[in-house]
Parts: structure tokens; C-alpha cells; sequence
């Protein structure tokens, strides 16, 4: 497998979660409103909405491999804000391992701004 593959199989994998995480929120804003307003942030229906378009839009950028550096930086940085938030009791085995996908994947996100996402991409065909 050569590396252009590579790295559109990469930016799928890295892509789904948002993608499928977003659009599970728009089923279920009153839901995501409440558990942001569970660990103390305000007006949690305008984040479960900003938080819904953030993660689909973002995911779709990484997806076709748009504007991937500063989409990817920003998803590095979504993942440790939120992973910080809503994943720090340590006490609990569940919350620490999410705690920890969370860095892994801004950890994939700023191997992603390095690389680039290769040359089967919107940012390879648009120079």
C-alpha cells in the first residue's frame, strides 16, 4: 500500500468519530445540552449546537482532506479541551480511557498537520 492511501485511510478512521459523533448530537441536542451543563459550562444548548457543527463540519474537512493542517490543529486542540472537561475523574477506569483516546487522537491529528493528508486529497488537488 503506498502512502497516499495510507494516509486517506488514516484521515477515514480519524474522520469517522467526529462525523458520527456530531451528527448524533443534532438527534439529541437537549440530551448533549444537558450533559455539558452536568459539569458546570453555561449555556449548554449553544454549545451542543456549536459542538454538533464543529464535529461534523471538521470531520468532513478531515475526510476529504480540506484545509487539513488548520482543521487538524483544531481538532488536536477540541480533543485535549474536551478530554480535560469531561474526562478527568481518573477514579474511573471508563473516564480515564476515554481521557486517553482523546490525547491519542490529538496525537494522530498533529502527526496529520505534519504529514499532510497526501495526495488523494482537496488540499493535493488544490495546489
Amino acid at each position: 500500500m503506498n502512502n497516499a492511501t495510507i494516509l486517506l485511510i488514516a484521515r477515514i478512521l480519524l474522520a469517522l468519530i467526529f462525523i458520527l459523533a456530531g451528527l448524533n448530537k443534532f438527534g439529541n441536542i437537549a440530551g448533549t445540552a444537558g450533559y455539558i451543563g452536568s459539569v458546570g459550562l453555561p449555556m449548554g444548548t449553544l454549545l451542543a449546537w456549536g459542538t454538533a457543527i464543529f464535529e461534523v463540519v471538521a470531520g468532513i474537512a478531515i475526510l476529504i482532506g480540506f484545509q487539513t493542517k488548520l482543521t487538524s490543529y483544531a481538532l488536536a486542540a477540541f480533543c485535549i479541551v474536551s478530554a480535560a472537561i469531561f474526562h478527568n475523574n481518573f477514579g474511573d477506569q471508563i473516564q480515564f480511557i476515554l481521557f486517553m483516546k482523546n490525547l491519542a487522537m490529538a496525537g494522530g491529528f498533529l502527526a496529520l498537520s505534519v504529514s499532510g493528508p497526501g495526495s488523494i486529497s482537496v488540499d493535493a488537488k488544490r495546489g
